[in-house]
């Protein structure tokens, strides 16, 4: 029995050894994966000092220029609409003039005219002349 006991004995040896390889190498990958990790989170820092921050920077320059000239075009439209506008009241206003100075002027003229027609026509129309009764 003794020879089982030995065999028993060297298998548990090695599992035992074995068991403590696997927590060796499980306690090394979970160093290396701590290096890995800071090592990518430096980098990710550095990346986003050198190359992120001046890019963001420039784009936040440029969406501010945007922004400027995006204000001016409104503020121009704004002005040219009311400029526009203001002439075409003053367009329309002068239309409205230009017509009651018109008719005010040739009403005078259209009038002359049909008085002349009227007196024409008269004129022109020959009327029955009544019989003349005599006075005895």
């Amino acid at each position: 029995m003794e020879a089982n006991l030995a065999t028993t004995n060297l298998l548990l040896g090695i599992m035992a050894a074995v068991s403590v390889l696997q927590g060796l190498m499980i306690i090394g990958i979970g160093v290396a994966g701590f290096i890995v990790y800071r090592r990518v989170s430096t980098l990710m820092n550095e990346v986003e000092e050198k190359h992120i921050a001046p890019a963001m920077l420039r784009v936040n320059a440029i969406l501010d220029d945007v922004k400027g000239v995006t204000a001016k075009v409104k503020e121009e439209t704004e002005r040219v609409d009311h400029a526009i506008r203001t002439t075409m009241d003053r367009v329309d206003d002068t239309a409205d003039r230009v017509r009651s100075n018109v008719r005010a002027k040739t009403g005078r003229i259209v009038g002359i005219l049909r008085g002349i027609r009227v007196a024409i026509e008269g004129l022109l129309t020959t009327h029955p002349q009544q019989p003349r009764t005599q006075n005895p």
